[in-house]
Formats: structure tokens, C-alpha cells, sequence
């Protein structure tokens, strides 16, 4: 089998960078890995990480998904222009109330999470489509499916990158090309520790102090339990991805994380939408035991798991 160009985007820390050094330590050697960043300066990480592997099967290359110019200027720069698998993971995050949210950053999150998609798709679609062959996995979330309290541009911008792929992928069969959806629930990584970060220090001075005092005191002192809960680590989603990208015919959506499927459930189960919106209402306003309950149950099965899969890979 031929070696398979995998052009990564976003690998300067969490799951893209995971999932490029995974692709380049490939025991079969079946991949050769461009990994990308918008800013090389913060490359040290991922060639920490890459070890042996960099400039072997894994090279570094400058790209940012908000520029076509930077984009084209990439693929270009790869012999006969071919990537046979693009894993497009550049992201940005965003939570807290939509009052506290300016336009120009909620701009530039869907610049990055969709615009920087349907740029980078642009660009290698046209040159798979004359190959009659390719694979676009899309580094989505659970929140793409189902929304999430104080997530709402975030979902948003997932819920479109959503939309975008499973209208493409219509298209896509037609030249034997697949579309994967890589739906992770959390994942710990810099990029969520930051991500919380912003939101303890922003400005809620336009917030009414009913909606304050959910999300300071529910939402952000709950918030690190759901990550001791049901959090996965880059390497994890890494290794997930792994399994799409070698699969004899490649799921369109895949979610990393068992734990959360049964909370995506609730939206298939009740096509008016009412069964998850009063589902999590109560379990979030007025069973707030319950909700701790469960999430102690969670972290036990999470233990579980990993033991179990630790387990596993011990000879």
C-alpha cells in the first residue's frame, strides 16, 4: 500500500498534535505527516513529542486555516500538490453568557472553526475530486450534536461544521471520497485549561446577576468535575482517530467517548427536542443531587475503563 499524505492542522499542543505524532510513529509506516501550525515559534512541543520521527515521517509546515493565501501556499509546497488525507483540528473555544461575548471574537471563532474548514476544503477538495479518491476527518464535538449551557457560540459554530459536512459528503461518495465527523466530548488539554482561563477573567458587567450566579456558581464550579468525569486525553481521541483513518470504509461520525453517547441519545429519542431541553433543565436547576450523583457514577466508570484499557495493552 502507498504511503498516504496526512496534512493536521492545529498541532502546536492537544489533539492535533497528538494525532500528527501517532500518525508518524505508525509502526506500518503508513503515513507521511505534514503537520501544521499558524505560528512555528510554538513548534518545541510537538518536536519534543516527535522525537525520532521529524523529518523522517513527520514535517512541520506553516499554515493558517483564516488565510487562503497561507493555505494555498502550504499545498502547494507538497509534491504534486497531494493530500490524501486532510485532518482539519484548528479550533477555537468560547463559553460564558452571550451577553458577555463581543461580535469581533465571536467572529473570529467562526473564521476559525468553519470559515478556516470550508477554506482548507477549498483547496484540496477540487484536486481529490480529479483522483477519485481522499478522506476529510474533521475534528467536531458532541456539541455539534447537542447543545451545552453557556456553549452557545461554540455549538454553534460545530452545529455548521455539521451541517457543511454531511451536505459535502452527498457529493464526496460520488468521487469516492469520505467525510469523517471525529465528535470528542471533553477533552483535557491547554487548549480547555485556557479556555477557562478567559472565562474567570472576563468582563460580565452586561450580566443580569440571576444568569452570574448559574454560570460562576454552577456552571464554572461544576464544570472541572465534567472533566474529571468524562474527560479523555489527546492521546485518546488521538488513537480514535487513528481507527477512522485506517478503516476499510470509514464511519461519517464517530464519537471518541462512550460515556457521552447516552446524553446525545436524548435528542434522537424526541424529534420535538422537548425530552434533552427538560431533561437537563431539571437534572441542572432543580435535581442539582442527582447531576452530582451521576457524575460520581461517571468518574467510576471513566476509572473503569482505563483501568480496563490499561489492562489491555500490558503484555
Amino acid at each position: 500500500m502507498a504511503v498516504r499524505n496526512v496534512l493536521v492542522t492545529g498541532c502546536s499542543s492537544g489533539i492535533g498534535l497528538a494525532v500528527a505524532v501517532h500518525l508518524a510513529r505508525d509502526e506500518l509506516k503508513r503515513f507521511q505527516v505534514i503537520a501544521t501550525m499558524r505560528n512555528l515559534e510554538k513548534r518545541q512541543a510537538l518536536e519534543k513529542q516527535a522525537g525520532s520521527v521529524l523529518k523522517t515521517t513527520l514535517e512541520l509546515k506553516e499554515l493558517d486555516v483564516t488565510s487562503a493565501e497561507s493555505i494555498r501556499r502550504c499545498v502547494d509546497s507538497i509534491p504534486q500538490r497531494r493530500v490524501d488525507v486532510l485532518v482539519n483540528n484548528a479550533g477555537l473555544g468560547m463559553i460564558g453568557p452571550v451577553e458577555s461575548q463581543n461580535m469581533a471574537s465571536i467572529q473570529r471563532l467562526f473564521d476559525t472553526n468553519f470559515f478556516g474548514l470550508v477554506r482548507l476544503i477549498q483547496e484540496v477538495f477540487p484536486d481529490m475530486k480529479r483522483r477519485k479518491q481522499g478522506h476529510i476527518v474533521v475534528m467536531s464535538s458532541v456539541l455539534g450534536l447537542q447543545g451545552l449551557l453557556f456553549n452557545d457560540i461554540y455549538s454553534a459554530s460545530k452545529f455548521a461544521v455539521e451541517g457543511f459536512c454531511e451536505s459535502l459528503a452527498l457529493q464526496a461518495l460520488k468521487f469516492g471520497i469520505n467525510i469523517s465527523l471525529i465528535e470528542p466530548g471533553p477533552v483535557v488539554t491547554e487548549f480547555e485549561r485556557k479556555l477557562y482561563e478567559e472565562a474567570a477573567n472576563m468582563d460580565l458587567s452586561a450580566v443580569d446577576k440571576e444568569t452570574l450566579d448559574i454560570f460562576q456558581g454552577f456552571y464554572m464550579a461544576y464544570s472541572k468535575e465534567v472533566f474529571t468525569a468524562l474527560g479523555q486525553s489527546p492521546d485518546e481521541v488521538a488513537e480514535h482517530t487513528m481507527k477512522v483513518i485506517t478503516a476499510e470504509k470509514p464511519p461519517f461520525r464517530y464519537q471518541t467517548n462512550s460515556l457521552y453517547t447516552p446524553i446525545t441519545t436524548l435528542k434522537h429519542a424526541d424529534p420535538s427536542g422537548n425530552l434533552p431541553l427538560s431533561a437537563f433543565h431539571q437534572m441542572i436547576f432543580q435535581h442539582d443531587r442527582l447531576f452530582k450523583a451521576s457524575l460520581s457514577l461517571l468518574k467510576m466508570l471513566q476509572w473503569r475503563k482505563r483501568r480496563d484499557m490499561d489492562y489491555n495493552k500490558s503484555p
